[in-house]
């Protein structure tokens, strides 16, 4: 496994992620095309990305931090297939080296789907393990999402 840290994203890159968050996120957050992902990340600024490689080269995790009404954020996805091993802990840990506040908004119930017809699994006992605050009173609600917003400072 190795982390790539990059600020510019190839298009090769960003088809891969697209797929990987179509993946692993719930449908209703889905990207359909390329044009949807680039329109998202242009909507972030100071972004910086984290690409996590397993030992053939393929891109098999990512997160991003990015500035939103100055605060620093971030989003986080793994391949479902080597979630539960630490790698999302090391791509985490990666991101706390720079930073000495993060954010992000967790779906924080288990009736979401995913593309594949399984149930999206709430990742928050992984964020409390990694020193994650839930911020209860603050939530996301929309057509995409219902979210909980977690902190974490050094």
């Amino acid at each position: 496994m190795k982390i790539v840290e990059k600020e510019v994203l190839s298009l090769e890159e960003k088809e891969v992620l697209r797929e990987l968050w179509n993946n692993e996120y719930p449908v209703r957050l889905h990207l359909k095309t390329i044009e949807d992902f680039e329109l998202y990340l242009a909507g972030l600024s100071n972004t910086k990305h984290y690409l996590l490689f397993d030992d053939s080269d393929e891109i098999i995790g990512w997160t991003f931090t990015f500035l939103r009404e100055e605060e620093d954020w971030f989003a986080i996805i793994l391949n479902s297939k080597i979630q539960g091993k630490g790698n999302g802990s090391l791509l985490i840990n990666e991101i706390k080296k720079e930073k000495t506040s993060l954010n992000g908004w967790v779906i924080d119930q288990e009736n979401e789907v995913k593309q594949n017809n399984e149930l999206y699994k709430s990742p928050m006992p992984f964020y409390i393990k990694n020193g994650f605050t839930i911020l209860t009173e603050t939530r996301i609600e929309n057509e995409k999402m219902s979210a909980v917003k977690i902190n974490w400072k050094s």
